[in-house]
């Protein structure tokens, strides 16, 4: 990396940077009660908001958001007549999944092979991290340039949309020139990356009843209506053969046209088993960045522990239906539901419920705060140009910003590189990029000072 204060700054941080994520990734901070208790988030809310209360922002405060949750704001003013930028980031992480298939304890941040691995290490206690890495650069550096707004949302990964409605109702709060959305990630470790694109999302769960209750199968097996047979059947009608997410009505013949994803490049990236085929058709960013895409992320019926010889009376799944820019995520929902009403066999009873839904979202890449971008990512990957890609992912509160501040620009950039992991077992941070895009966003927030000084 080439030498320059900023970057000597925080490369000299690194060590607290280590241990302040060591303590934010102690935190069970799963916002889902039925998974962790709501004091872990809590305490993680207040944690973030002693860190800027330590920085020195004013009007820090713990958000009460309609889902229940809290978010954590605070405000650092800058000079006279300075844009203002707001920097995101949420500390509400996924569940551990399987404790055992964790190399390291999820919530002890443990360095292993050059890398910090705990959840939420790269998304998003990591992206929190990152803001207040380059902060303290700049403040020791001549100050901060711009006036800087943070908010730390608690409930992004559950999708209930508490954030997005606390905006909504108090529309001047989050008002800014710039906005940072620091939960996204490089295509790669070393290659600096802005995403264009998000895909939104809905969850829906589906549930099948069929009989009062379970039935010996040997007595009443060939004529009963198995209810998990049942939901199998409604499952399966979402791909076809495949693979391809074929919900009537909703296009999927979209294509990508940018940045590709060497299909070997992915299935090293996903750790597809040897031999196992990808499903889909089109190209790999075709169907990751530009297709809906269906997931079956939880059933619900009888155990295999234990499991007796019976024919389910109830089964139950979630579904995650993720919905590309073009499309819209509540007409998606309303023909997933259509889907499935029209392939429940044997009329049997369904009932359908909605847990979370998200816009897709498309960046202006063209806007000022891109170049400012461009250039400060050329400072912190010497020899590298800033690149766009999109991402499966969602983030609800990019629509509800952009809808609220049409002028201001939204870049997204962050940790989560595929090495990361997000989501599943044995999450982790590259440590030198969070050191190097703390160098991005701090240089950045310099070149986007003097573009409107300019």
């Amino acid at each position: 990396m080439t030498a320059n204060p900023i970057a000597e700054t925080i490369a000299s941080l690194m060590p607290r940077a280590k241990a302040e994520l060591t303590e934010l990734v102690a935190f069970q901070s799963v916002a889902d009660e039925a998974v962790a208790p709501r004091s872990e988030c809590e305490a993680a809310a207040n944690w973030v908001a002693d860190a800027l209360r330590a920085e020195g922002f004013q009007d820090v405060a713990l958000l009460d958001t309609p889902d229940g949750t809290q978010s954590v704001y605070g405000l650092l003013p800058g000079p006279e007549g300075a844009p203002t930028v707001l920097l995101y980031a949420h500390y509400d992480v996924q569940p551990q999944l399987d404790a055992s298939a964790w190399v390291s304890p999820a919530f002890e941040l443990t360095e292993r092979d050059g890398r910090w691995y705990g959840r939420g290490a790269a998304d998003c206690k990591g992206g929190f991290i990152m803001h207040l890495l380059a902060l303290r650069a700049l403040k020791a550096n001549g100050g901060v340039p711009v006036s800087v707004k943070v908010i730390v949302e608690g409930s992004e990964e559950q999708g209930t949309g508490g954030l997005e409605q606390y905006a909504e109702a108090h529309p001047e709060l989050l008002t800014a020139d710039a906005i940072v959305i620091g939960d996204t990630g490089n295509f790669r470790v070393g290659l600096p990356t802005v995403t264009a694109t998000l895909r939104g999302m809905t969850m829906v769960r589906v549930r099948i009843d069929t009989l009062e209750g379970n039935l010996h199968s040997g007595q009443f097996g060939g004529a009963a209506p198995d209810a998990l047979a049942a939901l199998i059947r409604v499952l399966d009608s979402l791909r076809d053969d495949d693979g391809q997410t074929v919900i009537e009505g909703l296009a999927a013949d979209s294509a990508w046209d940018g940045l590709q994803y060497p299909e070997e490049e992915f299935r090293q990236d996903a750790k597809v088993l040897d031999g196992v085929a990808l499903p889909g058709t089109g190209t790999v960013a075709d169907r990751i960045w530009a297709r809906p895409a269906v997931t079956v992320v939880g059933i619900d019926c009888h155990p295999v522990a234990g499991a007796t010889p019976s024919i389910p009376s109830s089964a139950r799944a979630q579904i995650s239906l993720r919905v590309p820019p073009g499309q819209d995520a509540a007409e998606a929902t309303k023909l997933l539901y259509a889907h499935i009403e029209k392939h429940v066999p044997w009329n049997a009873r369904v009932t359908l419920e909605q847990v979370g839904q998200g816009q897709p979202f498309r960046a202006d890449i063209t806007s000022p705060a891109y170049t400012s971008m461009a250039e400060a990512m050329a400072v912190a990957y010497p020899g590298e140009e800033m690149q766009s890609s999109g991402m499966g992912g969602s983030i609800p509160l990019c629509n509800t910003l952009a809808a609220l501040y049409p002028e201001a620009e939204i870049l997204l950039i962050g940790l989560s590189e595929p090495e990361a992991q997000i989501h599943a077992v044995n999450e982790s941070v590259s440590p030198e990029e969070l050191e190097r895009l703390s160098v991005a966003e701090a240089h950045f927030l310099v070149n986007y000072a003097q573009s409107k000084r300019g």
